[in-house]
């Protein structure tokens, strides 16, 4: 089904009597499986409301990321998250849509400064599992109610509501970019410098570190602004540094700029023999999971915070990282891994109580990404 209106998806989940999968651009595939009839948003499509001058941006769901960001880049503004682009990643094509990115809480490397998806979301409008349609928040900064439940349907995958609309904030592009890169640290070096990095003044706008894997490792950090500061921060960051070792600064923004959308979508991992695994800890604990996983193949980003793994298949990720709080999703691999290890991380108990609470108050009838997250 691909309803072409707020209403018409409002009936269609409404008259629902069987399981449903919603998708967005189809680009995503990560969950369980979901047996039930496909209901697509990719007709609910198009910008509703764009104020430059407010900094925000209303569209549906189904409306094309690419289509969104051509559109800000015309008023020289951007999302600042940085959305990731999975479709290499997962092999798969279709179109990001802006519902699915919010829908999955999809963040980038910005996040170590500008926040995840969820803290630019203003408002949302969507069809819970009774197809009621509800909307809650605004559609500008001056106007956000009910923010709890917008963050709550941020990173819900479709699982409480199908959503249709969405307000966002959004930011100014930077002038220009710079990468400095500390060459050949391991990773408790690593974690240092960029915790150095982004608590120093120079405004870091991304952490990330790739290890060796025959190259030499890098540790790269970013700074964004106009130009004669993006030269002064970059300069004086390399000086604070210093300590870590040989330094390097990519000072072309063009390349710096295919430096960090390769970070973002984790390139080189997309050939990758084996299963990949997005790893949530604290920047302190990271130099100690990465150690730890034995990875064919790995990626460290957010200073440390997020890592990205690739496993031998089946291989059992959560047990190896002995008890270190975190949360460790299984993007991909195949039905059967799936099936054994579950895709999200398990829940304890008081938060599965509640999870399960939600579920049951938004879709009483169960109908929506059943299983998805379990």
């Amino acid at each position: 089904m691909t309803p072409n209106s707020e209403a018409e998806l409002a009936d269609a989940i409404a008259s629902a009597k069987t399981p449903l999968r919603i998708m967005g651009g189809g680009t995503r595939p990560v969950g369980n499986p979901v047996a039930g009839e496909v209901l697509s948003t990719s007709g609910l499509s198009g910008i509703e409301l764009y104020e430059p001058g407010a900094l925000t941006i209303v569209a549906k769901a189904g409306t094309p990321v690419d289509e969104i960001e051509a559109a800000l880049s015309k008023e020289n503004q951007r999302l600042a998250f940085e959305p990731m682009d999975h479709r290499s990643l997962l092999g798969t094509n279709g179109t990001p849509t802006i519902g699915g990115i919010v829908a999955a809480n999809v963040s980038g490397p910005r996040r170590v400064q500008s926040g995840a998806c969820r803290d630019h979301m203003l408002g949302v409008r969507f069809v819970d599992g009774t197809g009621t349609i509800l909307k809650n928040g605004g559609r500008v900064m001056k106007n956000v109610t009910g923010y709890d439940l917008v963050k709550l349907l941020t990173g819900s995958y479709g699982t409480l509501g199908v959503l249709t609309e969405v307000s966002l904030k959004v930011l100014p592009k930077t002038d220009t970019q710079a990468t400095l890169m500390i060459h050949g640290l391991d990773f408790p070096q690593a974690v240092k410098a960029m915790s150095a990095a982004l608590g120093s003044p120079y405004e870091v706008s991304a952490a990330a570190h790739m290890p060796d894997m025959g190259d030499g490792a890098v540790t790269m950090l970013r700074i964004e602004g106009f130009e004669q500061s993006v030269a002064y921060r970059a300069e004086q960051l390399a000086n604070e540094l210093a300590t870590f070792g040989e330094i390097t600064v990519e000072t072309d923004a063009g390349k710096s700029a295919k430096i960090w959308t390769a970070s973002r979508d984790v390139a080189g991992f997309e050939n990758a023999d084996g299963d990949v695994w997005r790893i949530s800890v604290k920047p302190t604990d990271g130099a100690t999971i990465a150690a730890s996983l034995g990875a064919d193949q790995l990626f460290m980003d957010w200073g440390g915070g997020l890592i990205w793994a690739v496993m031998p298949k089946g291989t059992d990720l959560r047990a190896r990282m002995n008890g270190t709080p975190g949360h460790a999703t299984l993007i991909r691999a195949d039905e059967a891994t799936r099936a054994t290890l579950g895709t999200f991380h398990p829940e304890l108990a008081p938060v599965a109580k509640i999870s399960a609470g939600l579920r049951n108050k938004f879709d009483p009838k169960g109908i929506l990404n059943p299983g998805l997250m379990t």
